[in-house]
């Protein structure tokens, strides 16, 4: 499992989260992947493209998983 640190912030949108640690080539291929339900989070499908991930969430896309942590 791998971890991203939010480093001082409060939380980090899931699509950004996907780009950032390059997931996903763009941010557009992240809005596309949130919607067709290929991302988990906390172990349920998540639909919405900028929802905050905060301090222990853990989200599952592509066989990867990343724990949140401050």
């Amino acid at each position: 499992m791998e971890t991203f640190h939010l480093r001082g912030h409060e939380y980090i949108e899931l699509n950004k989260l996907l780009k950032l640690l390059r997931l996903v080539e763009t941010g557009g291929e992240a809005s596309i992947c949130i919607e067709n339900g290929e991302v988990l989070v906390n172990e349920v499908v998540e639909m919405r493209k900028r929802n905050k991930l905060r301090e222990g969430y853990v989200v599952e896309f592509r066989g990867q998983k990343i724990q949140i942590q401050a």
